[in-house]
This record gives C-alpha cells, structure tokens and sequence, in this order.
C-alpha cells in the first residue's frame, strides 16, 4: 500500500497543481519521476552531515557550470546520485514548462483541452504572469523553480530538511505516510472503518460523485484524520537552530540535575535545537490521559479547556503536525483534502484488513512501515466491500 499511496499522492498534485499526469496508475511499472523523488530521501540522509556543514560554503564557490563541473570529478557516489536525481527532477520541470508554454500560445482552446482544463496552478501563474508588467514577471527560470516546489511542498507535511536547518524540505513520502498509516488503523479497527464507509455512502446517496462540500462535511472522517495527524504525525521532530541568544519560557516548572527548579533556560546563538512533534501532540497535560490512544471519537465533541490553554503555535487543530510561524507547512490544506479524497475513494470499495505479517512503523524523518525492519511497505489485505 506504501508505493500506492506514494504514486497516488504525486499523481493528485501533479494533476491539481500542474496539470500534468506523472503517473497513470494503471501498472506496476514505477515512473521515473517518483524513483527520483524516493531516491531524494535516502540519498539526503546519506549526505545529511556533509550539506549541513559544506552545502553553505560550497555553493558560493565558482558559476553553477564550475560547481558541476566540481561534481562530476569528485569520487563521491552519494553526490553523483543527488546530480542525476536532480537532472530529472529538473528536465520533468522543463518538460511540463515547455507544454503550458505552448499551449498558452495556441490559445484558449489548447489550453483547456489539458489536464484540469487549464485551472491548474502552473497554468494560471503563467497566464497571469505573460499579462503581468515586465518589470513584474518572474523569468522562465524562476517558473520551472516553482514546479518541483509545488509537487514538495504541496505534498508533505513542511518537514525541515535535515540537511540544513534554514530551508523547508517537503518530502513526498510524508503524505503518503500519513495515508498509509490511516489505512493500517483502518484494518486494525474494523468498526470504525465500516462507520466511515456508512458516513460515506450517505454522502453519496445525493448523487455518484461527492462533493467538495460534503466531503468536509463527513465529520467522522474529519475525526479519523485529524486523530490520526495527531498521534501518529509523519514527521516526529523538527531540527532547528537558533540565530540569536534567547531565553525559552517553559511552560512547567523544570528540575535540573542538582534539584533546583527553573522556568527559563538560556539558549545562546547557534544553538541545535530539536523540537518534538510527537511530544507535543501527544502531551497528556494537553489532551488528557487517553492521549496516547487512537480515539477518533475525541474529535466528535469539544476538546479539553487544556488543549486552548497550551497555546500551541502550530497552524493546524492545535497541533505542531503541520508546523507553525514563518516555515509552517504551505501545502497542509492540500495535503488534508488529498487524504481524504482518496480515503473516501478508497473505503467506500474496498474492505481493508491486516495481513499475517507484523508491521512495524519505523521513525526516521518519515515515518515509515516495514516488516522485519526491511523495506519500506505496507502488506494489507484488499478485498471488495460488501
């Protein structure tokens, strides 16, 4: 289900977004685009130490031409893997430029005979911006910048790449996680999987197709994906660090190893900083001392006084799942309407049920499913709804 969910989550944005078709569907055969984009990742990861501590100079030495150049010579596979991965990431992008280019050109008609109609994000920027003042228009070069920045960021959950603690990283396989993670609690509570497909069907006894309306209107969808975000978010941490001396205000009284109690604590410039999304969502003094359980139900109905008392910045549910401030997540709104269009898809046909293997969920940047702590996959068993 993994794979699935990770050529599902780049087809939605590609279509939505680009207006472009990354990914049929309709094979087992696994595009290019998306072995680029699974290879990104553990590839960064592999390099995390290296781009954290010599990316920043690196890149201020020579012309980019130079710095390739650097590149190829360098007995460095990791690094000859990040090239090849981004020259495909980039020739995608000049690709799907290049189409909208010449469909904006041959007119109205071309243009609404693609993908979307036209009313796709990249097509309405470059219709917008060929309109736009000279002096105003982005260059061609800063267009094909934005295509892979939508396909991350519109995706994921705004991870914080490891490799540098300034620049928002936005992880395909984060969507998918969080898709992925909802269907193997789906199959591990049966009951609340058939109260969604019953929630659904209702929603769709109007007409074939549901809405955009109704869809958010399914309350108990809503339920299992936010509790889902809440206890189990794809990203378990944030790496931060801080550009001057601060002092953090704790939100509980702190015994330090010589027994006095603090309040505050002096944090000096530079200073590696991790910030604990798990904890957070799931602090018992927030949402009480179920927090640890998988409760869609606590949706249903008013939250405790104590989760608005806490005051948490992120910009979603009172969760950091999503972030929060300047580098919140800014595709989290797409990211929620993906989950559950295809939930509501996918529940409404299919019964989903464990299979005989054990499946353990592994907390890396992503969090990820594997058996026996091999690769990353998610064995269900699929069969048609009754």
């Amino acid at each position: 289900m993994l794979l699935w969910m990770t050529r599902t989550a780049l087809e939605l944005v590609g279509q939505a977004g680009l207006g472009y078709s990354f990914d049929p569907l309709d094979t087992d055969e696994i595009p290019p685009y998306i072995q680029s984009v699974k290879q990104m990742q553990v590839t960064s990861h592999k390099m995390a130490l290296a781009a954290r501590y010599i990316l920043p100079w690196a890149v201020t030495i020579g012309s980019p031409k130079f710095r390739r150049f650097i590149v190829g010579i360098v007995p460095w596979k990791n690094l000859h893997d990040v090239r090849d991965i981004l020259d495909t990431l980039y020739s995608t992008a000049v690709h799907i430029y290049n189409s909208k280019k010449a469909a904006l050109e041959a007119g109205d008609e071309a243009v609404s005979s693609q993908i979307a109609n036209g009313k796709d994000i990249i097509s309405i920027l470059m219709k917008d911006n060929s309109n736009a003042p000279s002096t105003e228009r982005l260059s061609e070069d800063e267009i094909i910048g934005q295509l892979n920045t939508l396909v991350f960021a519109a995706t994921d959950s705004g991870v914080t790449s490891a490799m540098h603690p300034t620049v928002a990283y936005h992880d395909l396989p984060a969507t998918s996680s969080a898709l992925s993670r909802t269907l193997h609690l789906l199959a591990q509570y049966p009951d609340v999987q058939e109260k969604l497909r019953q929630e659904i069907k209702s929603a769709q006894q109007e007409g074939a197709d549901v809405s955009y309306d109704q869809l958010n209107s399914m309350v108990y969808l809503d339920a299992i994906c936010r509790e889902t975000l809440r206890l189990y978010p794809p990203v378990s941490f944030i790496p931060r660090t801080t550009r001057k001396d601060v002092i953090l205000t704790t939100s509980t009284p702190l015994t330090t190893v010589d027994g006095s109690t603090v309040t505050e604590v002096p944090v000096p410039a530079g200073t590696e900083i991790v910030v604990s999304i798990l904890a957070s969502n799931r602090n018992p003094a927030i949402w009480g001392p179920d927090s640890f359980e998988w409760k869609p139900e606590r949706w249903l109905s008013s939250l405790p006084q104590s989760v608005a008392d806490a005051h948490v910045p992120g910009i979603y549910s009172n969760l950091m799942t999503f972030n929060g401030g300047g580098r919140a997540c800014i595709g989290f709104k797409f990211s929620q309407l993906e989950m559950k269009v295809v939930l509501c898809l996918l529940v409404e046909r299919f019964k989903f049920s464990l299979s005989d293997l054990d499946v353990s969920w592994q907390m890396s940047s992503i969090a990820v499913p594997s058996v026996d702590g091999t690769k990353p996959q998610l064995p269900l068993k699929v069969e048609l709804a009754a």
